[in-house]
């Protein structure tokens, strides 16, 4: 059969961003069987033991409750589990002294899901016909923001600032807001925090003040929370999350071990909620209620907190530091590289300035010595200006072993050192 699509239809059935080259990276991986390569792509989190053992305590527990068929055997509401909402509410009004109740809460089938339900109801043509638009404040930023959005003109992002420390070969985005536009035409602004997939943390006072600048219009602020505290905590520097009348802080638990149960988590304003609630009643029901059942036993015990801090964070920032680490060992002082501050998450973003090549070129001779990484240009959706920058840097995941990173950044260092190399002889 060959079909007719609709818009929506071909829409949808285009990958975007990163996932527009996961074709490649898979069909590589299977060309070299039997070679070693090194794959630095994924954003696929490490089964990491401690986390495991949580979710299967969690799941004996649940197996052992007389509530079991309850869960998996019936359909619940929209809204999502209420022991979930009930722990969640009971969890962030103690931690952060908020005064939520469960109408603040919705549970869905991962963040990501919760990204596609805001930017088709804030986003795209009003019923009068006038294009509201979905702004990233800060790019480069998540990839999957360029997926989400039915109506492709509705997205809009910024070019950033750039905190430069040209010594130590690092630096910082940060929002430029002499170029950040939120007006009567705004219909919601998304933004990751930790950022995937730079890793950079927007400070406080940023974070406010693009709640500020959205406040006056009514527009709804998604802060994409996937790494943040209190669970994964994948935060390498001091962060608070962030909550207000126009914020909405959404999160997950994939990080925290439970990525294929797909559970997403918005906390915000009721009204917003049960416009996102309404999305969801009519596109899926509800989140997976197996998932949201052992979530709920292991945010009332503590322990998901707990062992957010105390294993999943050390973990990956001990790969950032072997990563750093070695590229300030193999990276020649005299190029013009510069990773950006890992203030969390699990990825690493190199910025190569100037680079002879473009970025695509150079993820194509990182593989000829037997190393993946993920081109940075797929992570600028909505930015449409030309910007020389957006082909110059890498994304790095930290998902290999301390070996692995350490060696694919050794050969990463002589590649590109031939790389400027050969442009120098050439002019």
């Amino acid at each position: 059969m060959n079909p007719a699509l609709t818009q929506f239809g071909v829409q949808m059935s285009n990958l975007t961003g990163v996932r527009a080259i996961m074709k490649d990276i898979v069909e590589t991986l299977r060309a070299h069987t039997g070679q070693q390569l090194i794959n630095l792509s994924a954003g696929n989190p490490l089964i990491l033991p401690e986390v495991e053992q949580l979710w299967r305590d969690c799941t004996a527990q649940l197996l052992a409750s007389p509530e079991y068929g309850e869960v998996v055997c019936r359909y619940g509401p929209s809204q999502g589990y209420v022991p979930l909402i009930e722990a969640i509410v009971e969890d962030f009004n103690r931690r952060y002294k908020l005064n939520l109740t469960e109408r603040n809460i919705l549970i869905s089938p991962g963040s990501q899901t919760l990204y596609f339900y805001a930017a088709n109801s804030f986003g795209g043509y009003t019923t009068s016909g006038e294009l509201k638009q979905i702004v990233l404040p800060l790019s480069p930023d998540y990839t999957g923001y360029g997926g989400v959005c039915l109506v492709p003109e509705a997205l809009i992002a910024y070019k950033p600032a750039l905190d430069i420390d040209a010594a130590a070969h690092k630096f910082k985005y940060r929002p430029d807001f002499s170029k950040v536009s939120i007006t009567e035409k705004t219909g919601c602004v998304i933004f990751s925090r930790p950022c995937n997939p730079t890793g950079n943390v927007l400070s406080d006072d940023e974070v406010k003040k693009i709640a500020a600048l959205a406040a006056p219009y009514d527009v709804p602020v998604f802060v994409d929370s996937a790494y943040a505290p209190p669970f994964p905590a994948m935060n390498f520097t001091e962060m608070t999350p962030i909550f207000g009348n126009n914020i909405l802080h959404c999160m997950s638990l994939s990080k925290a071990g439970l990525p294929g149960e797909r559970i997403g988590i918005a906390i915000g304003d009721e009204r917003v909620i049960q416009v996102l609630e309404g999305f969801q009643t009519n596109a899926c029901i509800h989140a997976s209620r197996y998932g949201q059942a052992i979530a709920a036993r292991a945010i009332n015990s503590g322990a998901l907190a707990d062992i957010s801090v105390q294993v999943i964070r050390p973990f990956y920032q001990n790969k950032f530091t072997v990563l750093e680490n070695t590229l300030n060992e193999a990276m020649p002082n005299d190029l013009p590289w510069f990773l950006h501050r890992g203030e969390g998450a699990i990825f690493a973003w190199l910025w190569l300035q100037d680079l002879p090549v473009t970025d695509w070129e150079l993820y194509q001779e990182l593989k000829q010595v037997g190393v993946i990484v993920v081109p940075g240009s797929t992570f600028f959706p909505g930015l449409e200006e030309e910007w020389e920058h957006k082909h110059q840097c890498v994304r790095i995941s930290l998902t290999g072993s301390d070996d692995e990173i350490a060696t694919g950044m050794q050969r990463l260092a002589k590649v590109v050192q031939q790389v400027y190399q050969r442009a120098a002889v050439s002019a």
